[in-house]
């Protein structure tokens, strides 16, 4: 069965479902009703219970104006001048999450297409970029997570979460895509859930092997807030150690009783982040 067969069916599969979504968020205690019983997942506002299986496929575009680059880098040249050039990408991408008990989930995210396109700085005369730069692959990196809920949240303490990733680079031949090796992390998180919304900040260390050491690694902090049984509303600010820091908003809509649209985009506002990185996808619940 095709990609395309396989959304088809899941969707018509959502379409009939009988439960509609957040219904049952209605009867929780009210820390637990913008988001439900379930594991936090790495998508912004999104939980996955035990017995559950979410399917993401999702589509994302960024954009960085001044992004460094020199002849050595781009294998093109020996020239090892630092220059600064305009990056644009697109990324088709598979995310699934399941949830193999109510305190413990698994995830699994594939690129399945990526083109990036790097166009020359006007003063760069010595590295031998032509006007533009492309490249395109598909499969090029695998990333996995096991994420564990360690303490539930109750009225008066938050929620305690940690999980472990690995990101396995299926291809190494490209500069402007995949990953040039492999990369892990760990992390802890804390939910907290108020009349007003829920908070959640997120912190974890960060593992290059081509580097070969530890260091800061992505850091969060998490709005969510369900308006209505078909509305949701995130804002986040995220970073990475002290070299970046974006600002991104979501709103996610139930189209269906197991479908939900998912539309976000995030703006630089600090360092090498993403001038403008949109986001639309609809994730399956199964």
């Amino acid at each position: 069965m095709t990609l395309g067969r396989t959304l088809v069916s899941g969707l018509l599969f959502a379409l009939a479902a009988p439960v509609p979504w957040a219904a049952a968020e209605d009867a929780l205690p009210v820390y637990l009703q913008d988001r439900g019983e379930g594991v936090t997942t790495s998508l912004f506002g999104t939980y996955v219970r035990g017995g559950e299986l979410l399917v993401y496929p999702f589509y994302e575009f960024y954009s960085f104006s001044d992004e460094p680059y020199s002849g050595e880098d781009l294998e093109i040249s020996d020239d090892e001048e630092e220059y600064s050039g305009r990056l644009r990408a697109h990324e088709a991408i598979l995310f699934f999450a399941y949830g193999i008990t109510d305190d413990l989930a698994i995830e699994l995210e594939s690129k399945l297409y990526e083109k990036a396109s790097l166009k020359r700085a006007s003063n760069d005369m010595t590295s031998g970029l032509t006007d533009k730069f492309s490249e395109s692959q598909s499969f090029g990196a695998l990333q996995a997570q096991l994420r564990w809920r360690v303490l539930r949240e109750t009225e008066n303490r938050p929620e305690v979460y940690t999980w472990v990733e690995i990101d396995h680079p299926l291809k190494k031949e490209k500069v402007l895509v995949g990953s040039a090796d492999w990369e892990g992390a760990i992390g802890i998180g804390f939910v907290k859930g108020f009349r007003w919304g829920t908070i959640t900040p997120r912190a974890s260390l960060g593992y290059s092997k081509e580097d070969d050491k530890w260091g800061a690694g992505e850091w969060a902090v998490e709005y969510l807030k369900r308006v209505s049984d078909h509305w949701r509303l995130v804002a986040t600010v995220e970073g990475e150690a002290d070299k970046e820091i974006s600002l991104i908003g979501e709103v996610q809509y139930s189209i269906a009783p197991r479908a939900v649209l998912k539309l976000n985009s995030g703006f630089g506002v600090h360092g090498p982040a993403p001038d403008f990185a949109p986001e639309v996808g609809i994730i399956f619940s199964f």
